[in-house]
C-alpha cells in the first residue's frame, strides 16, 4: 500500500466497484482496526456510535473533538491500509479544518450525514449540498482525493410514504453526487428491490448498511451496491459478548466453558 495520502485516497476510491463492493466491518479503536486488517479487509472505516462509545461517550457529536480525531490517528497509525472515518456533520468545523484534521490523523475518507445529529431533523438539502461541495473544494487544494461518502438519512425517519421516500431519497442522493459526493448512503434502506431502485436511479456508487433486515454482502452485490458497511453492530456485538462472559465470571462460572 502506498504511503502518501493521495495514494491512499485513490487506492480507497478505487475499492468502490458496482457489484463487487468493498466491505467494511466498522472498527472502533487500534486493536479492532487491526483484526479488521488482519482478516484481509482491504480498507478500514470507523463507526461514530461505537467510537464515541468506547471513549465513554455517546453518539450524536457528543464526543470532544480532539478526542474523536486522536481516535482516528490512533486507528490510523494501527494500520497499512486505507482509513475512513465517520464524522457525523462535521462537528460544527469549517470544512477547511474538517478536512485538515482528517488528514492530519491519517485518513483518507469521511462519512457526512443529511441530519441533525442531535435532533434528526433532515438539512435542507441545497445547504447540505454546499457543505459537501466546500469539503470536496477544500480536498482539492489540499491535493488528496479525499473519499467522500454522503449519508442520506431519509429512511432515519418517521414512516412515511415508501415511494416518496425512495424518491426524496434518490433526490437526495443525486445532489450530493453532483456537489463531489463520490458515494451516497442511504443508511437503513434495506428492502432488496427498494436498494436495486436506489442504485439504478441515483447514478453513482451506494453504500448500504448490512445487519439485521439487508441482504448478505452476495446479495447486496447482485443490486449493484459498491460499498457495504457494518456501522455499530460489530461494537454491539462485541460488547454483548463481554457482558455474557463477565456475568459467568460474577456468577463463578467458568466463561469459557
Amino acid at each position: 500500500m502506498t504511503a502518501t495520502p493521495t495514494g491512499r485516497a485513490a487506492a480507497l476510491r478505487a475499492l468502490h466497484r458496482p457489484g463487487d463492493p468493498l466491505i467494511l466491518p466498522n472498527a472502533w479503536d487500534a486493536g479492532s482496526a487491526r483484526a479488521v486488517a488482519a482478516a484481509g479487509f482491504p480498507a478500514v472505516a470507523t463507526s461514530s456510535a461505537a467510537v464515541a462509545e468506547s471513549l465513554g461517550h455517546t453518539d450524536g457529536e457528543t464526543t470532544p473533538v480532539d478526542e474523536l480525531f486522536a481516535a482516528v490517528a490512533r486507528i490510523a497509525r494501527a494500520v497499512a491500509v486505507p482509513v475512513t472515518a465517520d464524522l457525523e456533520r462535521g462537528y460544527g468545523l469549517r470544512p477547511a479544518e474538517l478536512v485538515e484534521r482528517l488528514l492530519a490523523a491519517g485518513a483518507v475518507g469521511l462519512n457526512l450525514e443529511d441530519s441533525d445529529p442531535r435532533t434528526g431533523v433532515l438539512v435542507d438539502v441545497g445547504a447540505q449540498a454546499d457543505l459537501l461541495a466546500e469539503v470536496r473544494a477544500a480536498a482539492d487544494a489540499a491535493g488528496v482525493p479525499v473519499v467522500l461518502n454522503a449519508r442520506v438519512d431519509v429512511f432515519l425517519q418517521p414512516a412515511g410514504d415508501p415511494a416518496e421516500r425512495l424518491a426524496e431519497a434518490v433526490r437526495r442522493g443525486r445532489r450530493y453526487l453532483a456537489a463531489g459526493a463520490d458515494c451516497v448512503y442511504p443508511i437503513r434502506l434495506a428492502e432488496p428491490a427498494e436498494v436495486r431502485s436506489f442504485v439504478d436511479a441515483v447514478g453513482g456508487p451506494v453504500n448500504v448498511l448490512a445487519g439485521p433486515g439487508t441482504a448478505a454482502p452476495a446479495g447486496l452485490a447482485a443490486l449493484g451496491v459498491a460499498r457495504v458497511s457494518y456501522g455499530h453492530h460489530l461494537h454491539a456485538a462485541v460488547a454483548a459478548r463481554t457482558a455474557e462472559l463477565l456475568a459467568a465470571v460474577r456468577a463463578g462460572a467458568d466463561p469459557f466453558g
